[in-house]
């Protein structure tokens, strides 16, 4: 059989698909196929030859006293007869010399082969992709599925971007690009262990099982905020200036605190970019998600006051029995913009900072004796 060597050696340098795993294979399935004509108490043991592709096939049975099944046992007196050295507990090969072994074992080969070939594609397209993950891919959108979204990612993969990972209010159209955040990327495999496909009702092999790889992108992931700085920012990339945190309600605004780790380098303008040149193109690439970008500063006090913007803030005071809640004094005309739309500003200054925030006016401060008249607006 030289020539499934041949034809093993070339899968291995074409299709990257190791030879060993590919005879193992083999191997494996000519155990199946013996042991289904021989029955399931059968022992066999299939061997390929490494260099010529020839293949043994043996039948084993287990020397025993008295033989309770004659699958795989044979008696003691029987093994002796065959040779003197075998004793009680040995194993008896018998060779199995089927006139149909040869054909069975090149349509096997062949099975083996073609099915190894979609495995290895299948891994390979797996490979490319689960380095993407917690990364951005740009999509092309092929079709609207009822509410989910089908994206081509190259001539080969596809993935569904589906409704809850969609940002309300954006729109889609079949030839869109649209950039995705790779949540996670996962191999589809038959639950069943002994490798069959799994069975629905109707007795029709079940899609959501079928072996494959899934790729499941969002559009509302704050991290596909984080990950669009970073391939804009030439300074996020090298390091130079760093993402602290985001907030992000998908579709209506973000908030991301930055620090420089360079103190000849603005943090903030670095991300705007000249003539915000920076922000804008990221602006476009969330189809006008509005974003604020504010200083990180180790004093949660002044880290407050900046999650703020863009309101004025007269004071922050940090209760000290619970360093997760604060306190936050603005002027009585800045209270609204302070408070922001439905309350979105204050809220996505709590999750940017991870304080809970008390905000109150200036008179309500001062009914409350929460500031003294020569009080001053809040310094960084």
């Amino acid at each position: 059989m030289s020539e499934i060597i041949e034809a093993l050696n070339e899968i291995e340098k074409e299709k990257n698909i190791n030879k060993e795993v590919l005879m193992e294979a083999i191997e494996r399935s000519l155990v199946l196929a013996c042991e289904k004509d021989f029955g399931k108490d059968a022992e066999v043991e299939v061997s390929m030859n490494r260099e010529t592709g020839d293949i043994k096939a043996y039948q084993k049975k287990l020397v025993v006293e008295e033989v309770e099944n004659e699958v795989n046992q044979i008696s003691l007196t029987q093994a002796q007869a065959m040779s003197k050295k075998n004793k009680l507990g040995d194993y008896v090969k018998f060779e199995i010399r089927s006139k149909d072994f040869g054909r069975i074992a090149a349509q096997n080969a062949r099975n083996v082969i073609v099915q190894a070939i979609k495995e290895g594609e299948r891994f390979a397209l797996y490979q490319k992709f689960v380095v993407k993950e917690r990364d951005i891919i740009t999509g092309v959108v092929q079709r609207i599925n009822g509410n989910n979204i089908n994206v081509a990612l190259d001539d080969k993969t596809d993935t569904v971007l589906v409704e809850k990972e969609q940002v309300p209010g954006e729109v889609y159209r079949v030839g869109d690009r649209i950039k995705l955040y790779v949540v996670s990327v996962t191999l589809n495999e038959p639950s069943d262990k002994d490798g069959k496909d799994k069975k629905d009702s109707k007795g029709k092999k079940d899609k959501k099982d079928r072996k494959g790889f899934k790729i499941l992108v969002s559009r509302t992931h704050k991290e596909l905020v984080k990950r669009l700085f970073e391939k804009e920012v030439t300074e996020i990339a090298d390091g130079t200036v760093e993402i602290m945190s985001i907030s992000r309600e998908p579709g209506s605004r973000s908030k991301i605190a930055v620090k420089s780790n360079n103190p000849d380098v603005d943090p903030v303008g670095a991300c705007v970019g000249h003539g915000g040149n920076r922000v804008n193109s990221i602006v476009d690439d969330l189809k006008g998600e509005k974003i604020d970008i504010i200083n990180w500063h180790e004093d949660p006090a002044v880290y407050i006051k900046n999650a703020l913007s863009p309101s004025d803030v007269i004071s922050v005071t940090i209760n000290m029995d619970d360093k997760k809640d604060a306190v936050v004094v603005v002027p009585d005309d800045q209270l609204s913009l302070a408070i922001g739309k439905e309350g979105q500003n204050v809220r996505l200054a709590h999750l940017l900072t991870n304080y809970n925030i008390d905000i109150k006016s200036e008179s309500q401060a001062r009914e409350l004796g929460m500031l003294d008249d020569e009080d001053e607006y809040y310094e960084d």
